[in-house]
């Protein structure tokens, strides 16, 4: 048995089921019938067993890096397709760490509908949320030092940014609301994601955000 790295991804348990998964379980025969695939979730953990059909003893050869050969790299192809497919149907990215990077995860995909979209190649840490509507973004979330929000430290944090009404621009404190980040300061403000502010009143101004984004520009 074999646990599978997750690399920046997280197992959603609800997408199991109609995955095909049974009590932790899910098989696929692949090779035209040649082996049956195990797939294993515990814990939040992927394992998988690669069983040769005829004999049900356990094929090793395609975990091998330096194993060669047309076979071998045909077994290698079918486990991976397997892998693949079960990432892309029940698995998210989890690039951020904070609990309330989570929380605010959670309530964008319950109140809205919406998930965290990665749009740069170079910048696999941060995201955006936006509205279905009008596409235009209502909060990022990025990782950042905080040296570059204005603060004597080298920390990486997470921040996010929202949308303010200009008229609203003195609720920056340098403290709790800091200017927006990578945004335009008389219309975007930011929060790092630490506690200080509360979770739900980042929520409030995630709906406010999200009701300006309604008409606004797309940045």
């Amino acid at each position: 048995m074999k646990e599978i790295e997750l690399k920046h991804k997280r197992i959603i348990e609800d997408k199991l089921a109609p995955f095909g998964f049974k009590n932790g379980e899910y098989s696929e025969s692949i090779m035209n019938g040649q082996f049956v695939l195990m797939l294993m979730v515990s814990g939040g953990k992927l394992f998988t067993k690669l069983l040769e059909t005829a004999f049900g003893d356990e094929y090793v050869l395609h975990l091998v890096p330096d194993a060669q050969g047309e076979f071998v790299g045909e077994v290698k192809s079918a486990y991976n397709s397997v892998l693949d497919k079960f990432f892309e149907n029940c698995c998210e990215t989890e690039v951020f760490q904070s609990e309330q990077s989570h929380e605010i995860r959670e309530y964008a995909r319950k109140t809205y509908g919406d998930e965290l979209e990665f749009l740069w190649e170079k910048f696999t840490d941060d995201a955006v949320l936006r509205r279905k509507d009008s596409g235009c973004w209502y909060a990022a979330i990025l990782t950042v030092s905080r040296a570059k929000l204005g603060f004597d430290s080298d920390e990486k944090v997470e921040v996010i940014d929202l949308r303010m009404r200009p008229e609203n621009a003195d609720m920056v404190d340098g403290k709790r609301y800091l200017a927006g980040y990578h945004m335009n300061k008389k219309s975007w403000f930011t929060i790092v994601l630490d506690g200080s502010v509360p979770t739900e009143e980042i929520f409030e101004k995630i709906d406010e955000s999200y009701r300006l984004a309604a008409k606004g520009k797309k940045a």
